[in-house]
């Protein structure tokens, strides 16, 4: 028996990315929807969400939702949790939506179909494609006759992909089919509805990029059809970004820019074809001059929407729900892409998966490990410990040759925020020396490489009972725009009281220091804390000092220049971990690592210069005008409601530290620089031309 349509439709969203962002905003403009609740295991993440859209029930589960009384449910989570999610939103009567694919394996999706049919409720999948406007007109031109009939269709797409944040992989790493099954959809029901149903499909992949989140990142796809052929190309890796579709007929061309939004038909026009050819590019061209900067004026003033397919899909279902209609894209539709899915993912599937339990082979047991050992400081550590004749086991993103070919170093390939790779590296070893963490990219970066990656290590210790774990903090944690001139830094001095305003590096490197001390005092692990300043030596030359910001390929130097710079030696770092590994008396203590015999800023800079000579170009601002713009950057961002990044707070904190107390790491540790700063920087630079 059908239920009666609701008169009223109580929706209930589950999924808080940046898909149920376009969602919400569909739903929220119309006028028979009540949101009635939003959950995510991300809770932090639903609640800004759901106080940007006026959603008073926030959850971790759909479950706890259950109070809200909804009788509709999006689901906008990974496809791996579709079909849970599904059958329990049926189970407590809601018609859902999934946004695509429908679910990872076609078992899943027939069960979801089949709870569909035995209770009477509306299940539905978000082609969202097929509601983009510039599509609609392309497909609205071919059903006209405008072009013939259709022999062929192509589809070029780039994407990319959010930073993997940390925690058990998700299928985005674990799965080597996530991009094509997360795109190649797309591709999928689009060359469907310019071709008719697909006969015939098949699927080259490779891994090309840089990125080892993502196993394989160039796809190409061919379909046969009863009327056509239909390729499909994707990259990870190809810049700049495009989302392009053409459609061959036997009478006309068209060309589709998703991006520009813009559709052009070609038709074929009598006469000599070349003078065709040259019409058709100069009409198009006329055309695209006026319909681009419109396209661009109109996304700027809000009249054109982001990803306004996924907008127009929500929008569609819901009517359809309402009405008691079927929906735009009924769950038969979802079925048939994913029969055609599961045998092109097959492969790349069972390749992922092998790969990856290959890096759980038994380890013998190791001296030390070093995490973050393909980085400048990390190598400069195994080096040193293999020089002490240590068996060393080093935690990389990627294989490292020099590493492959030493027979002393164990080589575990994996993510520091993999809380499985990362008990495999600790299992197993001595001391653990923890020098990764993540120095660039956006705040899901930070977050993996930062924060989870210290939590996974902390957590393998403890399992563990390593003998000790040296702890690589940063000066970054102390309160940089608060300090007072003459104050002296020791350990004890004051963390950065408003680390979100600093950014994501700072906030992270606070959070996972302040995990160490939390696990030193409450549970009694052996580690020892080191706060080096700013660590410098060869292969570092291009790094800027603090006090300087590296914008548009230019060095720009903020501030007075005679300040002193908080300068620490590569090598006489690695000298105070190799104490700190073995020193007694260092135990749960914390230890500022910096030169005292110090260098201002000009100097650093005129030796960088010296070094780098063209390829260094460097402005010196006063640090009131980078104050000024820091405003007007405000301002934007508070016009845009986004966050930006750069902020009178941020400029305050520019100013390098000074004063530091390092007495500690010389009595407790029997810590000196070896090196020094003044032989450090001829190493590094080369001799003083001055």
């Amino acid at each position: 028996m059908t239920p009666t349509p609701p008169s009223r439709l109580r929706v209930a969203l589950v999924g808080a990315g940046y898909v149920a962002t376009h969602h919400l905003a569909a739903l929220s403009r119309l006028d028979f929807v009540d949101l009635v609740g939003l959950c995510d295991s991300n809770l932090d993440a639903a609640q800004a969400l759901a106080k940007r859209f006026g959603i008073a029930r926030v959850a971790a589960t759909l479950g706890e939702l259950a109070d809200a009384r909804p009788n509709v449910v999006y689901v906008l989570t990974p496809p791996a949790s579709h079909a849970t999610l599904a059958l329990q939103a049926m189970d407590m009567g809601c018609h859902v939506l999934v946004e695509k694919p429908m679910a990872d394996s076609v078992a899943d999706c027939e069960a979801m179909l089949a709870k569909a049919k035995a209770t009477g409720l509306t299940l539905g999948v978000n082609h969202s494609d097929l509601f983009d406007p510039v599509l609609m007109q392309a497909l609205a031109a071919v059903r006209s006759g405008a072009i013939g009939d259709v022999r062929s269709v192509d589809i070029v797409r780039n994407s990319d992909y959010p930073p993997y944040a940390g925690g058990p992989l998700p299928g985005l790493v674990a799965q080597g089919s996530y991009a094509f099954r997360d795109l190649g959809v797309h591709g999928l029901y689009t060359l469907e509805a310019f071709l008719g149903p697909i006969a015939q499909a098949e699927v080259q992949y490779q891994s090309r990029g840089d990125n080892p989140q993502i196993a394989f990142d160039e796809w190409q796809a061919q379909v046969l059809t009863a009327t056509g052929v239909g390729r499909l190309l994707l990259s990870w890796n190809a810049r700049p970004m495009e989302n392009r579709l053409t459609v061959r007929g036997r009478r006309g061309r068209i060309e589709v820019d998703r991006f520009t939004q813009t559709c052009r038909v070609h038709r074929e026009l009598p006469g000599p074809k070349f003078i065709g050819i040259l019409l058709n590019g100069f009409f198009a061209a006329v055309k695209d001059s006026v319909r681009i900067p419109l396209n661009v004026l109109r996304f700027a003033t809000g009249r054109l929407k982001p990803s306004p397919g996924i907008r127009a899909g929500a929008e569609a279902f819901a009517r359809a729900v309402h009405r008691g209609e079927a929906p735009p894209f009924p769950a038969e539709d979802g079925l048939r892409i994913a029969r055609l899915l599961d045998p092109l993912c097959a492969a790349p599937d069972r390749e992922r998966t092998r790969e990856l339990e290959s890096r759980y082979v038994a380890l013998p047991p190791a001296d030390a490990l070093v995490t973050g050992a393909a980085g400048f400081l990390g190598r400069a550590v195994v080096a040193a410990l293999r020089a002490k004749g240590q068996t060393v086991r080093v935690l990389v993103r990627r294989p490292v040759a020099a590493f492959r070919d030493d027979p002393g170093v164990q080589q575990v390939v994996g993510d520091l925020g993999d809380p499985r790779i990362v008990d495999h590296a600790v299992a197993g070893a001595g001391i653990v020396h923890h020098v990764g963490a993540a120095m660039r990219g956006g705040p899901r970066d930070f977050e993996s490489g930062t924060v989870w990656g210290t939590r996974n290590v902390l957590e393998a210790c403890r399992r563990h009972g390593n003998p000790r774990l040296v702890y690589v903090s940063s000066m970054s944690v102390f309160d940089h725009a608060g300090r007072r001139n003459g104050e002296v830094l020791t350990e004890d001095y004051r963390c950065e009281p408003h680390p979100q305003l600093r950014g994501a590096y700072t906030q992270t490197k606070l959070t996972a220091e302040d995990a160490v001390h939390r696990a030193i005092v409450d549970d009694g692990l052996p580690a020892v804390i080191l706060r080096p300043g700013q660590i410098f030596g060869p292969g570092a030359e291009q790094v800027t000092p603090n006090g300087t910001i590296a914008l548009a390929g230019r060095w720009i130097a903020i501030g007075s220049g005679s300040q002193p710079l908080p300068l620490v030696y590569r090598d006489d770092v690695v000298d105070a971990l190799l104490l700190a590994a073995e020193s007694p008396q260092a135990l749960g203590r914390v230890f500022n690592l910096v030169d005292t015999d110090s260098v201002d800023r000009t100097t650093y800079l005129r030796r960088c210069k010296a070094k780098l000579g063209d390829r260094l170009r460097l402005t010196w601002l006063p640090q009131w005008v980078f104050l000024c713009l820091a405003i007007g950057v405000e301002l934007l961002g508070k016009a845009l409601r986004r966050d930006v990044p750069l902020t009178r707070y941020r400029v305050r904190s520019l100013r390098p530290l000074a004063n530091f107390d390092v007495s500690a790491a010389r009595d407790v540790l029997g810590w000196t620089p070896r090196v020094g700063v003044k032989r450090g920087l001829d190493l590094t630079f080369g001799a003083d031309p001055r």
